[in-house]
């Protein structure tokens, strides 16, 4: 699987977390710089986001991606719809969360989401 990290950058301990919880190794990581301008429209910042994964057509459709969103709400869904656009299907997602008391601050991978899992079990509520 490859992860495609869009934020801050992961430690050794999170990525060996990720492939715990994944069960499998990563395959590749591809940290992608977010920096956001207010002016601009998020549709077209993701786009660039997107684009700056270097993954072909192909790829977007056949490789398993693992994302690590941006930390801006917003920004962070309109990520998710471009890259379902690209893959067909919603990727798997990394939550962050802080380590309780650490000083200084840490993060620790909390859980992997699988996002088109839930978007299959909210449809059952419809």
């Amino acid at each position: 699987m490859i992860l495609l990290n869009f934020a801050h950058p992961l430690t050794n301990q999170q990525l060996a977390t990720i492939e715990k919880l994944l069960g499998a190794p990563l395959t590749g990581v591809r940290d992608i710089p977010v920096t956001l301008d207010p002016a601009l429209s998020f549709e077209q910042q993701v786009r660039s986001l997107a684009e700056a994964a270097a993954l072909s057509p192909e790829e977007w459709q056949t490789l398993p991606i693992l994302v690590n969103p941006p930390g801006l709400a917003p920004m962070a869904a309109t990520l998710l719809a471009e890259l379902h656009g690209r893959t067909g299907h919603f990727p798997a997602m990394i939550r962050i969360r802080p380590v309780l008391n650490s000083l200084p601050p840490r993060f620790e991978v909390a859980e992997i989401i699988n996002l088109s899992a839930v978007r299959d079990m909210a449809r059952g509520t419809r």
